[in-house]
């Protein structure tokens, strides 16, 4: 080995145990507390900084001050951070897409607060603790890396740490100090951050965003050992950061040359983005980054739009000629309106955005300078347009893998995007150098480009509000509201997704297009991924699914920064983003609320159907009572046996359409409704119907002969890891007739339930609809072949209204011909065509959000109706009258699998009862 691949080789060493301490750390906290620490690298940032300050501007003796920083100051962060932000947030059971904000919020604090305290610019006189010995920093990460697993594999706090990560509940009933293991976990984190960042300041050079930004890129590392493994995160750390470094001696030449280098210096980079990719998809427990109902029906008075439209005015009538510093703020609102489609209407985490902006900006500077391969030059105003559409697609970068993706993982990938469109690209010279950027002719002066800048901002704020509106917006809200219950109602949610990263990258190219000639320069600096950061979390504290918020954000964030020292913007924005889970978005505090109140009997008391059931709920999260219901009939037909055609208050011969006028039918057979609300729909009639509003509705004897079979499964066979949980089932359903399926927990019925709904699909076996093989038809495409289905918890769209949420329904299920008629029919028949229609579903009680899911789900129209524990949660009268409505639509010929526990309702209801145990259908 010769002197300079050694030397590379020592090198690579520093970096890469650098790396491993970082991987270390993000894996004990995410262990500890199930939060991927993102301000992981903004802590090693101030570590490094407090270091400095205490020896090179105080005087310490280096020891007592790296041991000060690494065992005070360090974990001090780490349980600050426990108590004052993460704890608050899983107390508030936020989910792992809101302690994610929360941990940008964190990054974006530190990043500003270390602005404000020392400034922005490098500094190359950071202490070096272990001198220049690179084996002595490996030496370092791999005893930390092995005392980890030591005290994981044989200490108590190991085991109660071992036992957190499993099940956090579980271990608190057991007597594990749950809150202690997570500051444990948050203290040691903190510290390995704080090593990192003092072994990589003397490295890389100390400044507020450089170093955050550097071990943010090193997350590669941890994500690679899946979070979990410490051997494989350190000697991938070792390995990349040893191939940078041996990289450094190639200087290929050609056009390719430049890119080349580029990645090879970068190699970090690459693996965060390839590590991102390969991240499988992370349930995040049906959780979004908005706070459901924080907003929803909130309407910002108009009076407040007219005040901000004077507000941006008021540049043109006071400032004199010279607006350099307002003209950047409506080209700013342009790009933190592209988060409002993303993040605020579609519930996708986007951490890119300020690399579509830089594309945007770098694409108009090229085009009008005439510097793009292929493409002409072209006036400034047409390459802006041209650099959009150039841009828009671009958007598939993060839109395909969002397909599969949410919460954390989405984020990840996300961010691994903006890091390379930043590295690879915008801070290359080979793509940017002697580059000048111009305003159109005839808008050269800051007062006519600052107009020219309102009109494409009104523009903009049209064609999202546009987009909020209607069939489309409606989509998006259920989309971001619960992305399976979206689907369930046959929303397209992967075209959806990918049009709403298509529409952000757009808008985003325009306003950094916009950005760059508002300054007469492209600087690389303006769309770095810690800017992505800032902006994502300034959007969010202000109210992301508010068009005011952008105009809010930009004015905040450029008026803060003005002066001569920046980061203000930072922490204002940094604080009120870790405080998520306590905080609410301002625009919810700005907005009116909703035009309707809860009904009331004008008593005071809550109107029936709008408050929480007193009684005793039946069964799921409402709490069992365990005991038969009065008037509960014994089963009729049950396990097969067959009888005269059901006709519930009126003929349903075989020849109509199964459950084509479902609603219809069932809307003219209605009861008379029960005590709480909720509508009877037609027990009389048929054999053993009953009509009364307190007993059970009893199932009719079933169709003559053999009706044809609609939806079936063959041989289903489903596996989870080393655990079978379906093993060659077989399931046949009928029109007409109610199929329930009982069994213990743990049985399979889930399972099944997921595979005819298409959400799961088997590894062998399929499924088929009329003898046509649907196994690979996702859940989107299955609702609008007339599959409908409900949740065990209500898949409702808490932004949206009751009418909208069942709109959704008719808009997008089978039968798409007459969605207003359907709507009413359906809200009439489910007793929610009251002042309740116009409420949003956010807050509303268990009954009403049942009554609803159902309607979406019969707003369709479909043929075939999958419930899934639907009585959970409801009180005796609610879950009699909705016996009595699966009875009837039964009637008319739909098909019916109910999934449930309360075996008073499968008596009451079900044709067949089939009872699943260990993945088989046993009877």
């Amino acid at each position: 080995m010769n002197s300079l691949t050694y030397e590379l080789f020592l090198a690579g060493l520093a970096v890469g145990s650098a790396a491993a301490l970082t991987g270390v750390g993000l894996i004990v906290t995410y262990r500890a507390t199930g939060v991927l620490n993102l301000a992981h690298g903004a802590v090693a940032m101030v570590c490094a900084y407090v270091l400095r300050q205490l020896v090179v501007e105080w005087g310490w003796p280096l020891g007592p001050a790296a041991c000060v920083t690494l065992l005070l100051v360090a974990p001090a962060i780490g349980f600050a951070l426990d108590r004052v932000v993460f704890r608050p947030a899983a107390l508030a059971d936020a989910g792992p897409a809101r302690t994610l904000v929360a941990s940008i919020g964190v990054f974006v604090l530190l990043v500003g607060g270390a602005a404000l305290l020392w400034g922005g610019g490098a500094r190359d006189d950071a202490p070096v603790l272990l001198g220049d010995d690179p084996w002595a920093q490996v030496a370092v990460a791999v005893s930390v890396a092995c005392a980890v697993g030591a005290v994981t594999r044989w200490t108590r706090l190991g085991r109660e740490l071992r036992a957190v990560v499993d099940d956090r509940e579980l271990a608190a009933l057991g007597g594990i100090a749950a809150d202690r293991v997570a500051a444990a976990g948050w203290a040691f984190g903190s510290f390995t951050a704080g090593l990192t960042g003092v072994l990589l300041a003397p490295v890389v050079r100390l400044d507020p965003y450089g170093l955050p930004l550097l071990v943010l890129e090193v997350i590669a590392v941890a994500v690679a050992a899946r979070m979990r493994s410490l051997p494989v995160a350190v000697g991938t750390a070792l390995a990349i950061g040893v191939a940078q470094a041996q990289m450094t001696r190639f200087h290929p030449e050609g056009w390719a040359g430049p890119l080349v280098r580029a990645v090879g210096a970068n190699l970090f980079v690459v693996a965060l983005l390839v590590a991102a990719l390969a991240v499988p998809a992370v349930d995040a427990g049906g959780r979004d980054v908005l706070p459901r109902g924080t907003t929803a029906g909130a309407r910002v008075p108009p009076a407040l739009w007219v005040c901000v439209a004077v507000l941006l005015a008021l540049p043109l009538g006071f400032a004199g000629p010279d607006l350099r510093t307002s003209v950047q703020v409506p080209a700013l609102a342009v790009v933190l309106l592209s988060l409002v489609v993303v993040t605020g209407r579609s519930g996708q985490i986007s951490l890119g955005q300020a690399g579509y902006a830089g594309l945007g900006a770098l694409f108009t500077a090229l085009l009008a300078a005439g510097r793009l391969p292929g493409l002409p030059r072209l006036p400034e105003l047409a390459a802006l347009a041209a650099a959009v559409v150039l841009v828009a697609p671009l958007g598939l970068l993060t839109g395909w893998p969002a397909i599969r993706r949410r919460g954390p993982a989405l984020a990840l990938v996300t961010l691994a995007v903006g890091v390379a469109v930043s590295r690879f690209v915008l801070a290359q010279p080979y793509a940017t150098s002697g580059l000048e950027v111009e305003r159109p002719a005839g808008f050269l002066t800051d007062r006519r480009y600052y107009l020219l800048e309102l009109a494409v901002l009104a523009a903009a704020l049209v064609a999202v509000a546009a987009l909020r509106a209607g069939r489309t917006g409606r989509a998006m809200a259920a989309l971001r509201d619960h992305e399976a219950g979206a689907a369930a109602a046959g929303v397209p949610v992967p075209a959806l997704k990918v049009l709403a990263f298509v529409a952000g990258a757009a808008l985003a190219a325009l306003g950094g297009g916009l950005l760059s000639m508002s300054v007469r320069a492209f600087d690389a600096a303006a769309f770095d991924p810690v800017r992505a950061l800032l902006w994502f979390a300034a959007v969010l504290v202000l109210g992301a699914d508010s068009l005011l918020a952008p105009l809010l954000a930009a004015a905040l964030l450029v008026g803060l920064d003005a002066g001569a020292r920046g980061g203000a913007a930072a922490a204002v924005i940094g604080l009120l983003a870790a405080l998520t889970a306590r905080v609410p978005p301002l625009a919810a505090l700005l907005a009116r609320p909703p035009r309707h109140p809860v009904p009331s009997d004008g008593a005071g008391r809550a109107a029936p159907g709008e408050a929480e059931a007193r009684t005793p709920v039946r069964g799921g999260p409402g709490g069992p009572d365990g005991r038969p219901a009065t008037g509960a009939a014994a089963p009729e037909g049950a396990k097969g046996t067959d009888g005269g055609v059901p006709d519930a208050g009126g003929a349903s011969g075989p020849g109509r359409t199964p459950g084509a006028d479902g609603p219809r039918r069932a809307g003219r057979t209605a009861g008379a409704g029960s005590s709480a609300g909720t509508p009877g729909a037609g027990g009389g009639g048929g054999a053993g119907g009953t009509g009364a509003a307190t007993g059970r509705a009893r199932p009719p004897a079933g169709p003559q002969g053999a009706a044809p079979v609609r939806l079936e499964a063959r041989g289903l066979r489903v596996r989870y890891g080393g655990v079978t949980a379906l093993d060659g089932v077989d399931l046949s359903l009928v029109p007409g007739r109610v199929t329930a399926l009982v069994g213990p927990n743990g049985a399979g019925k889930s399972t099944l339930f997921h595979c005819l709904a298409g959400t799961v699909r088997p590894v062998a076996g399929r499924v088929t609809l009329d003898g046509a093989d649907i196994t690979r038809r996702p859940a989107h495409a299955r609702t609008r072949l007339g599959i409908a289905r409900t949740f065990q918890e209500p898949a409702v769209f808490a932004s949206l209204t009751v009418e909208e949420n069942v709109r959704l329904g008719a808009e997008r299920g089978r039968l798409r011909d007459a969605p207003d008629a359907t709507t009413g029919q359906v809200l009439r028949l489910l007793d929610l065509d009251g002042p309740v229609r116009h409420r949003p579903a956010a807050g509303l009680p268990t009954g009403v959000l049942r009554r609803t899911e159902l309607g979406r789900a019969l707003a369709g129209r479909p043929h075939t109706l999958l419930l899934d524990e639907p009585a959970a949660g409801l009180d005796d009268a609610e879950a009699a009258a909705l016996a009595r409505i699966l009875a009837a639509l039964a009637a008319d010929g739909t098909a019916v699998l109910v999934v449930e526990h309360d075996l008073d309702l499968v008596a009451g209801i079900a044709h067949t009862v089939h009872v699943m145990r260990a993945g088989r259908i046993v009877s």
